[in-house]
């Protein structure tokens, strides 16, 4: 019987093989890149806001410190955005006729709250909990970057779930002192986070939670 295909064939259907396995590979590579791209994460990109909330002055330049604006970080899982009636406490007496703010006394006037875009979203089937953060000692910085240096808001780190799990396998070298959890700028004693992080972590009973039930409930 005459031989039904070419010898050449056997050559041709490996290449296939290797250049299906590649093309696959490939996207996958580029998928995933995509998705740390800013233009997924929203990372170092300033969200349109009612109203241009400048951290920089109001923490940098006059000292306001964050438990001020938000008041439940400390005791309660979410951080609150403030309301309006917190600004006014010192726009009924300062700046009090500028343009910018017309929005602000709006709410007051008319008690309807201000639609702020939120800044750091996590996805909702993620818990996250600030009140057990701060009191193993994470600082507002760690997660949220230096606020006191952004005239207008915006996410400093990806909040990719591999960036969450840096710290929960590491804690050491990102935990510190309770006192200076609203710290900006925070130097360890000395630089040495490494021996630092190691009494935190004893000291603050952290462990290294790892388990997908932590975050996903």
């Amino acid at each position: 019987m005459a031989q039904v295909f070419h010898y050449s064939t056997n050559t041709l259907a490996r290449a296939s093989v290797v250049i299906a396995l590649v093309l696959v590979g490939g996207g996958l590579w580029i998928l995933l890149a995509i998705g740390r791209t800013s233009y997924i994460t929203q990372q170092e990109v300033v969200r349109e806001q009612p109203v241009p909330f400048s951290h920089s002055h109001h923490v940098g330049g006059l000292g306001i410190d964050c438990r001020y604006c938000h008041t439940s970080v400390e005791n309660a899982a979410f951080a609150n955005v403030p309301p309006t009636k917190t600004c006014m406490n010192c726009h009924s007496q300062i700046w009090t006729g500028a343009p910018m703010l017309e929005p602000v006394r709006s709410s007051f006037r008319t008690g309807e709250s201000l639609e702020w875009t939120r800044v750091h979203d996590l996805p909702d089937y993620v818990y996250f909990n600030h009140s057990i953060h701060l009191k193993k000692g994470v600082g507002c910085e760690t997660c949220h970057g230096r606020v006191d240096q952004m005239p207008l808001m915006f996410q400093q780190n990806s909040l990719l779930m591999e960036w969450c799990l840096d710290c929960h396998r590491n804690p050491q070298q990102y935990v510190r002192p309770r006192e200076e959890l609203f710290t900006m700028g925070y130097k360890p004693p000395n630089g040495n986070q490494a021996a630092l992080g190691e009494k935190l972590v004893a000291d603050y009973k952290i462990q290294s939670l790892t388990s997908c039930s932590v975050c996903h409930r």
